[in-house]
């Protein structure tokens, strides 16, 4: 704008203020967007770490669960299995009757018919049926030259014997099979016993400990 000497004096004072006044709302209304826009953003980031929060405790869970289910299928197949080994121990403790029948059988043909051809089949089924019980892993008990051992033997008697200390096996009345570490049947055995005293060596032994 000029004056009357056609000086120009530049914008009025009113429109100076107007201007400003324009550029201070600029400024802010760029401020509030620029705080819009953060807060928008915090949000976002607070919403994506729940979200990730939420994913893991989800993946735990499945973690979980599979752990869970894999260890029950783990027992479910061990208890199988247990439950297998008994019914298979139990159909050969049944059969060890009908092996011990043939034995006694084998035992009490005379030498003159063991060449004979019903003896010979009698003889053949035993060895199958052996062959059947050592296959699926059973095993007799030994006895001979051992001392007793309540676990896998069971005395029948208890007999003194020259040549024999107590508890050493005399001999076997029946045989017994073990399946692994599981006993099937103890064997019958004949136990050894100390000696009892004569009536020389008890006073003798009486007469020692009075002098102690």
């Amino acid at each position: 704008m000029a004056d009357d000497n056609g000086t120009d004096k530049g914008p009025a004072v009113g429109e100076q203020d107007l201007e400003a006044a324009e550029e201070r709302g600029a400024e802010e209304r760029e401020g509030e967007e620029a705080a819009e826009e953060l807060t928008e953003v915090e949000q976002l980031q607070s919403a994506l770490e729940e979200a990730k929060d939420e994913a893991d405790e989800y993946l735990d869970g499945w973690r979980r669960a599979q752990a869970e289910f894999s260890n029950y299928k783990k027992r479910q197949r061990a208890e199988q299995a247990k439950i297998r080994e008994l019914a298979n121990a139990n159909l050969l403790r049944k059969l060890l009757p009908v092996l011990d029948d043939f034995e006694r059988a084998m035992a009490t043909i005379p030498d003159a018919m063991a060449k004979l051809s019903w003896s010979q089949g009698l003889l053949m089924i035993k060895r199958k049926l052996e062959a059947i019980l050592e296959t699926e892993g059973v095993e007799p008990i030994e006895t001979e030259g051992e001392v007793f051992d309540p676990y896998y033997h069971e005395a029948v008697t208890h007999e003194e014997m020259p040549g024999y200390e107590g508890g050493d096996i005399i001999g076997e009345v029946q045989k017994g099979y073990v399946l692994g570490d599981r006993v099937l049947r103890p064997a019958l055995v004949r136990v050894a016993k100390d000696a009892a005293a004569s009536p020389a060596e008890q006073r003798e032994n009486g007469n020692n400990e009075g002098e102690e």
